[in-house]
């Protein structure tokens, strides 16, 4: 706690700065960093004096010699344990961009209607799980399909630690069940791509040379009224030396459309040179895949059972319609305890 204390005084020293607010957007970034800042601060405090209550309460009954306190003791010591286990996932959020926002992807797998249908489901599965942290959501690209679902999704989930919490997410999702579009009623397998990208602004270190990029334009097929569906304004990127594409359709500029593109490609370039280990983009080759097939990270099985299970940590439960209405915190946390073991057995 006394390093966000600490960076509090000096986020408080810069916004005392008389030009402080010329730069709207660097402003609300410091006034948000202040107030998260002071929310953890706020909530250590709080578990701290609740922790030494309970101390007291526990000396009290042991003194007193009365049991009759001790269901009470065993309630606040579970609603404290909760807290705890809380503030213990969040210790674990420690990753360079782990506080930073996120870009995810959803990229239907073979299989037409079906794997389409299970991109939608994923996507509303995020989206209600993106609402209960009160996080923000921008949609940046989607590709319905004319028929069923959609066949890509990217969106901007901006947040403290969402890409902490979201990169967890990253991998092929499996889904079993009866199809709705068989009429035999037969079981199908479907697949769907995550991916996940921290956003990172501003990063003067990474250096794109036009040559390096091809620019196309194309019709938006998203939500957005007349001028966004009848104009040229979506723009894709592909970097040539690695194969990275993104794309952006959300605003009715198409210059404001490339910036966004831009970011993603830096973010996502920045991703791709950490886990190369390289200290320049241009030492990095070849074609990147967003997701390899055949190696899903979780399972979502609705026929013959009911369940989830998440092949990386074993995490699993029966209950399907809980996860696809965007609880995933338990699988989220599992995988960062896992990460976390991980890094302590190096």
């Amino acid at each position: 706690m006394a390093k966000l204390e600490e960076e509090n005084i000096l986020l408080e020293s810069e916004m005392q700065e008389p030009d402080f607010w010329n730069n709207q957007e660097r402003a609300q970034k410091v006034s948000q960093k202040l107030k998260n800042n002071t929310d953890r601060i706020s909530e250590y405090k709080s578990l701290k004096k609740q922790i030494e209550e309970l101390e007291l309460f526990a000396e009290m009954i042991r003194e007193e010699d009365d049991e009759s306190h001790m269901p009470e003791l065993r309630k606040n010591i579970s609603d404290v344990g909760v807290l705890l286990e809380d503030a213990r996932i969040v210790a674990l959020l420690s990753g360079e961009f782990d506080k930073n926002s996120a870009i995810l992807s959803i990229h239907a797998g073979a299989g037409g209607t079906e794997a389409q249908d299970w991109a939608d489901m994923l996507y509303r599965m995020y989206t209600r799980w993106i609402e209960s942290r009160g996080y923000r959501l921008t949609v940046l690209d989607i590709l319905p399909d004319t028929e069923a679902g959609i066949k890509s999704v990217t969106m901007l989930i901006e947040g403290e630690n969402a890409y902490g919490y979201l990169k967890s997410e990253k991998g092929v999702h499996r889904l079993v069940r009866i199809s709705p579009f068989d009429s035999s009623n037969r079981r199908h397998t479907s697949f769907a791509s995550v991916d996940v990208t921290p956003e990172i602004e501003d990063d003067d270190d990474i250096e794109i040379n036009e040559s390096d990029i091809r620019v196309d334009t194309y019709r938006s097929s998203g939500a957005g009224g007349q001028h966004v569906n009848t104009t040229d304004s979506a723009i894709r990127i592909t970097h040539i030396p690695t194969g990275v594409v993104v794309s952006c359709q959300n605003q009715r500029s198409q210059h404001s459309n490339r910036e966004t593109a831009m970011r993603m490609l830096k973010s996502k370039l920045i991703e791709i040179r950490q886990m190369e280990n390289k200290e320049k983009i241009e030492d990095i080759q070849g074609k990147y895949n967003q997701i390899a097939w055949g190696s899903q990270i979780r399972s979502y099985v609705f026929h013959p059972y009911s369940m989830v299970k998440d092949h990386r940590t074993n995490a699993e439960t029966s209950n399907v319609q809980s996860v696809m209405d965007g609880n995933l915190d338990m699988f989220m946390n599992e995988y960062l305890k896992m990460k976390s073991l991980e890094q302590l057995g190096k």
